[in-house]
Parts: C-alpha cells; sequence; structure tokens
C-alpha cells in the first residue's frame, strides 16, 4: 500500500538546459500502417461477426503497439459507404456482408478504434477514397438508399467500374458534407486519401466527362487543366473544412510516387513510369504542398531500390526536394515481401534497406506501411527488425509544419510516491482548455541523478493517458538513483516545456 512519503526526493531545475539537436534515437516519427478493409485485405476477416471483429482490431492493435508504430490508417469510406455510422451513406458490404445493413449488435468500427488506439496513445487517421463508387460489384450489390439511386447524375461508370463526377460541384459538396460529419463527430487524429483520384487509365477507354466539360468548363479550354482543377478544388475545400471545425485534425494524401517524370517535365524525376500522378490522375501534389491545401504526402514508393524506370533512391531523394517543407511520409510496400519476385524482394529484406536508406534524408519525418497484415505476419522478420532496430524505442508522432497549434500545458506537482514494496511517479492532472486537450504524457526516465538528453527516444520510458505510472512494472529491477521528467503532448501534437525532474534513490 502506498504512504505518502516525500523523504530523500530531490528536485532537479531545468531551465536553461540546452537540448541536443542531434539525438542518436529521433522522438519524433511517424511509424504508421495502412488498415485496408476494401475486400477485407486487412480487417474484417469475418463479414457480419461483430465480436470477432472487435477482437481482431484489438489484437491488431495491440500487436502494432507492441511493435511500437503510433499510428493507423482506418479506411472507413471504400466505396461511397461507411464502417462507421452515417446517415449519408449506407453501411458498407465489407463490415456485415450486405451494403446498407447495419452491424448487430450494433457496432460503430470508427468510435471502436479511435477509443482503443487513445488508449494505447496511438493515432487514427481516418482514410476516404473520394470518387470511387463501385469497385467491380453489379449496380444490384448497392442498396436502395445509396447515392447512385437517390442522385445518379453524380455518378459515371469507366472500365466496369462507377465513380463520382468530378466535375461537379455537388460532387465536391458531397464530399465535403461527408468529411464534415466526421470530423465534427468523431475523435479523429487526420483525414486521409491515397492515390484514386481520376481513375487510373484504362487503355483503349476515354474517361466520359465529356459532356461535363461541355457544360460546366469554368473558363477551362483544354479538359486535362479543367480536370486537375476539379481535384485542386475539393482538396482546397476539404482542408478548409477540416481545420474550420478541428484546426488541430491534419488532412493528408498519399499519391502515386511518381508525380512526373523529367522527360515530360524538368521538374520531374528521373523516372519513366508508365503512370504520372499529374498528367494520368489529374492531381497536382506539387501544387497542393506549395500552397498548403494539404500537410502531409506519404507518396507510395513501392518499387525496390535500383529498378530501372521507378528507382526507390531517386524518388525518395526527389521527394525531399520537393515537399515544400510540409511532412514527408514514405508509403512503403511491406505486403510486396510475400509475393513480388523479384530478387531484390527475395533477399531479406527490401523493406529494411529502404528504411536503413531514408535515414539519411533529415526531410523524411518517418514511414506508413501498406498494409497493416504485413507487420503482424512477421514477413521475411520485418517486424523482428522494427521491434529490435528501426523501432526499438518509442516516437511522438512530427508535428504538424504546416499550422502553428497551441503549446501543450506542462504538468504540475512531479512526484515519487514510495515504500517498501511500491514505487509510483505521479502529478496533477492538467486543466484542459479547447484545442490544448491532452492526448497523452511522456514520461523519461534516466539512470542516476542527471537529467539526459531529452531529444533521445531511448530516454522515453512509456506515453500513458494517466497522471501516474508505477514505476516498478516498467523497470522491475529498478534500483539506486533515477531522474525522472514528465511532458504532455497535446492534439497539435505540441510537446510541453519541462520545468524540472524528480530524483529519487529507489
Amino acid at each position: 500500500m502506498i504512504r505518502r512519503v516525500f523523504t530523500n526526493v530531490l528536485i532537479v531545475f531545468l531551465l536553461g538546459f540546452g537540448f541536443s539537436l542531434n539525438a542518436q534515437n529521433n522522438k519524433r516519427e511517424m511509424r504508421a500502417a495502412w488498415i485496408a478493409t476494401v475486400e477485407n485485405i486487412d480487417w474484417p476477416k469475418t463479414r457480419g461477426n461483430v465480436l470477432e471483429q472487435q477482437a481482431d482490431l484489438v489484437k491488431m492493435l495491440d500487436e502494432l503497439h507492441k511493435s511500437n508504430f503510433n499510428t493507423v490508417v482506418f479506411q472507413v469510406r471504400p466505396t461511397a459507404d461507411a464502417l462507421y455510422y452515417s446517415t449519408l451513406e449506407p453501411w458498407s458490404k465489407y463490415l456485415t456482408g450486405q451494403q446498407g445493413k447495419a452491424p448487430l449488435p450494433f457496432f460503430d468500427p470508427l468510435q471502436f478504434i479511435i477509443e482503443e488506439a487513445h488508449k494505447r496513445c496511438m493515432e487514427v487517421h481516418v482514410w476516404i477514397n473520394p470518387y470511387r463508387v463501385l469497385n467491380g460489384d453489379k449496380i444490384s450489390a448497392l442498396s436502395q438508399n445509396h447515392i447512385y439511386h437517390t442522385n445518379k447524375n453524380l455518378i459515371l461508370e469507366y472500365g466496369g467500374k462507377y465513380y463520382f463526377n468530378p466535375g461537379l460541384n455537388e460532387t465536391r459538396k458531397f464530399l465535403n458534407d461527408v468529411v464534415k460529419d466526421i470530423v465534427e463527430r468523431y475523435d479523429l487524429d487526420a483525414i486521409h486519401m491515397d492515390d484514386y483520384f481520376y481513375p487510373y487509365p484504362i487503355a483503349g477507354k476515354k474517361f466520359p466527362d465529356d459532356e461535363t466539360f461541355k457544360q460546366f468548363p469554368r473558363g477551362f479550354t483544354n479538359k486535362e487543366d479543367w480536370r486537375r482543377n476539379n481535384v485542386n478544388m475539393v482538396i482546397a475545400e476539404l482542408q478548409s473544412t477540416i481545420k474550420g471545425i478541428k484546426p488541430w485534425v491534419d488532412f493528408g494524401i498519399s499519391p502515386f510516387g511518381v508525380w512526373r517524370n523529367d522527360n515530360v517535365d524538368s521538374r520531374g524525376s528521373a523516372t519513366r513510369a508508365g503512370v504520372q500522378n499529374y498528367d494520368d490522375l489529374y492531381a497536382d501534389i506539387l501544387k497542393w504542398l506549395k500552397e498548403g491545401t494539404i500537410d502531409y504526402v506519404v507518396p507510395q514508393l513501392y518499387w525496390e531500390i535500383g529498378k530501372k524506370v521507378a528507382d526507390y533512391k531517386i524518388l525518395i531523394e526527389w521527394w525531399s526536394k520537393n515537399s515544400y517543407n510540409k511532412n514527408l511520409y514514405i508509403g512503403l510496400y511491406s505486403s510486396a515481401l510475400e509475393f513480388k519476385k523479384e530478387p531484390e524482394w527475395k533477399t531479406p529484406n527490401e523493406i529494411a534497406r529502404q528504411l536503413r536508406l531514408n535515414k539519411n534524408y533529415p526531410e523524411v519525418d518517418g514511414a506508413m506501411f501498406f498494409s497493416a497484415k504485413s507487420i503482424i505476419k512477421n514477413l521475411q522478420g520485418l517486424n523482428d527488425s522494427l521491434q529490435t532496430d528501426f523501432y526499438k524505442h518509442k516516437a511522438i508522432c512530427p508535428e504538424n509544419r504546416n499550422i502553428m497549434g497551441l503549446l501543450a500545458h506542462q504538468p504540475e506537482n512531479i512526484r515519487i510516491l514510495k515504500d517498501h514494496k511500491d514505487a509510483i511517479l505521479i502529478w496533477d492532472e492538467i486543466c484542459e482548455q479547447e484545442g490544448s486537450e491532452i492526448s497523452y504524457y511522456v514520461v523519461y526516465a534516466f539512470k542516476g541523478k542527471k537529467v539526459g538528453d531529452l531529444q533521445d527516444a531511448a530516454n522515453i520510458l512509456t506515453f500513458t493517458r494517466e497522471n501516474y505510472i508505477d514505476l516498478q512494472k516498467h523497470i522491475p529491477d529498478i534500483k539506486g538513483y533515477y531522474t525522472f521528467v514528465v511532458t504532455a503532448v497535446n492534439k497539435y501534437r505540441k510537446e510541453s516545456i519541462p520545468k524540472y525532474g524528480v530524483t529519487r534513490k529507489m
């Protein structure tokens, strides 16, 4: 039983301490995994069994948390449907087996994963697909309250699939309504989109928007420029919608890995990719980065180092030089370790080589892995490498360089309560203010009587949402003098400035 004992506690004042900028282990790094729900790629394994679905999500989060991941990117709108409660779009068939059918017993996967991830001090980036309506199924698979049936003129067929018409004002409004609804109702950390804007081109088929261009040209005479403007407008509007509700919520894009080849545009990369964002998907990523209409970019660099037409090394250099001081995370194709046949992917471990290469580029703020199950499967020992090397220590998500944000309040009255059996590090709870709510606390531990490098992730003992920790749980053989520092991280990912630490002989 804890007795309130305060003897032999040494207060170490930190004011005036210089913090190292060359920490051995950078404590700010994005470590994310995509959880894909389209075609049940990662989750759920079975459709309709709520208890099994919940258990699988918890297990997935536990495995990622064990490997010191700090973020999951959860797909909630794969095909104009919803893996969350929505009055705008029907429940997804990937959840229940039939579009429009609610889970029974009731279950909101988005609310569930946010609560469970935040318990583990992990972020949830809500992944939506803007234009995709039907991914190869027949129209009969759509529920009767689907927008296809209620507002069919918003939708076009292309190559046997169906898409929202990007050239219509109503499309942009509907997408903004969907995002507004999600941001208002859920305690999310980011809105995230991947590479599917205009659909990937199909040889011999034209995307059927001639009539829309003719009817609503908006002053454009070149259809390709008009298409890019359609996407530019919705991106800018979504950023405004998000920040107008919760300014701390990020807006990120994970585009195809090549913006343009340099034989087409001198600003492009020294690649010869068969698809280009700017020309084929009408996604002008550089414009969005330059103008700040997105907060982070995750180029999908899904090729090996040395690939002739799209070399990973060439592309990481290019994106590092063209991120416009926005947060840059690299999309890694960890699932390829299971099925790619090129020798580079069969010689352990291409992803580990890419992670080592990333360290040479200070502009790179971390990585996202496609997809979660590849980590959990430990393909070619990748998860082992993460736990013992790359992600050996915990890391805080990077601050968003695109917004200012409020500094987190510093925890006060940090003390150690100890008797012969127990030792509790405790501090006063912070009185939260809107926009500066505390996401979690960071506890640093140093062997001895001095404060070490607070920028070195190796010195992070744990993250917690409580205002105390059991020291013996985290340091089972704790003996001698230890010094502890506690800070807070808020929703802007801002860390408080510590004033002092506590030292005690244990």
